[in-house]
């Protein structure tokens, strides 16, 4: 039904006119930084693996994470509409959506080697329980107890990083399947963190200005009165070279200036350069991975080596702790979808949806969401069946009878409508 121009005079908001008023209220502490951010904790921040471990949450938030109920033989058969599969599909949180709360979980567990995911706000006492969850979030383990644990998270109620002490059966606590690559004191990465550092403040020492100068005097320096004038004339030089527009100085022709700031001979480019090697060859990453270029074979290593093993940590572990023994039994799970058709080129579509159509596993409508059009209305295009075949007569022959049956139900119901 449109709307009257009257309607729509008396309903209009303006968020520069009419939302003055929110201006006066108080809405608690702010900050100019969203606090709910993670922070890396060990200084790779500050250095290139931090693109690493972004590169890694992004792909990791891309699969699919779903509250299902599954069959007797644990086949997924349909999504539930709880608040649990709307944390996960849509909004984790007032400030997260579902996919930035799964790289929020992704970016802290790299980096801290744990994390915990806390159940916010739910129906009933998560600490008794059996509860359904509406929001969550990311949080830092900050004590271990023998049945309990510490928690540190942002709440969004104070605007603050508060912390909590829940039991570990109410509380999914996801460990980096890559631990002793990634978080071990010892281990590549911390390692390479750490050469990365060495060479930061060597190219800072480097870039400092510095002419790093030493002057060879005509004279001996043994005496006070000697050092007083060695002295008097290394400010002179000092002087001269600041005061030069051009930064020119002399000197006499008794005394040898030596430069000192030369590039010193190390190998610590040659160890960051072998321990990147070696930290991509853990991971089952290469640099044509980073920049997109990679073939369908080395992205399905890297999807194999890196990104499944923290997925299906994070999957069981919510499985674990999110749906009691209960739900369990009565086939409900939490599980992750792939979408196959993500790395395909547009020139294999059509071959792939030929073969999935003409082998029954894929419907026509299904193949025509995958390319992103709109399903079609024809009945046919919901069937499981090879449209390459000729279909039986006697199949044709009941379709048109089931259709003729459907079309005359509606005309029925249409005659009653009109008669009442």
């Amino acid at each position: 039904m449109p709307v009257s121009i009257r309607d729509r005079i008396r309903n209009a908001w303006n968020a520069f006119q009419n939302g003055e008023r929110l201006a006066y209220r108080d809405y608690g502490q702010s900050s100019s930084y969203p606090i709910y951010r993670p922070r890396m904790i060990r200084g790779s921040d500050r250095t290139t693996v931090s693109s690493v471990y972004n590169k890694i949450a992004i792909d990791v938030s891309a699969i699919d994470i779903e509250h299902v109920r599954l069959d007797e033989q644990g086949r997924y058969t349909e999504t539930l509409n709880t608040g649990l599969n709307n944390c996960l599909t849509l909004e984790a949180n007032i400030d997260q959506t579902s996919r930035a709360f799964i790289q929020d979980v992704v970016m802290s567990m790299l980096d801290e080697g744990v994390v915990a995911i806390l159940p916010v706000d739910t129906d009933s006492d998560a600490t008794t329980g059996s509860f359904d969850i509406y929001s969550m979030r990311v949080g830092k383990i900050v004590d271990w107890y023998p049945r309990h644990v510490k928690i540190r998270a942002y709440n969004d109620r104070t605007g603050n990083n508060e912390e909590v002490i829940m039991p570990k059966e109410a509380v999914a606590i996801i460990e980096n399947p890559l631990y002793a690559v990634m978080n071990e004191p010892n281990s590549t990465v911390q390692r390479l963190i750490h050469k990365l550092s060495l060479l930061d403040i060597i190219d800072e020492q480097s870039a400092s200005g510095k002419l790093d100068l030493i002057i060879q005097l005509p004279y001996t320096v043994k005496t006070p009165m000697k050092r007083a004038q060695a002295e008097e004339r290394r400010k002179d030089i000092e002087a001269q070279l600041t005061g030069s527009r051009y930064g020119i100085a002399y000197i006499d022709s008794t005394e040898h200036i030596t430069q000192l700031n030369r590039s010193l001979e190390n190998n610590l480019l040659k160890q960051i350069e072998s321990l990147y090697n070696l930290f991509y060859s853990q991971l089952g990453i290469n640099q044509a991975v980073m920049d997109g270029t990679a073939d369908e074979q080395t992205m399905l290593n890297y999807t194999n080596q890196t990104i499944e093993p923290i997925i299906s940590a994070i999957v069981l572990e919510m499985r674990r702790k999110f749906l009691t023994k209960t739900a369990r039994t009565q086939r409900e799970s939490i599980a992750y979808f792939k979408d196959p058709f993500k790395l395909v080129p547009v020139s294999q579509i059509a071959e792939i949806a030929d073969k999935m159509t003409r082998n029954e596993i894929m419907t026509s409508n299904e193949i025509r969401q995958v390319i992103g059009l709109m399903p079609s209305k024809d009945p046919s295009a919901d069937e499981l069946r090879n449209k390459n075949l000729s279909q039986p007569a006697d199949e044709r022959k009941n379709t048109a009878e089931s259709g003729s049956a459907e079309k005359l139900v509606e005309e029925h119901l249409n005659d009653s409508l009109r008669n009442t």
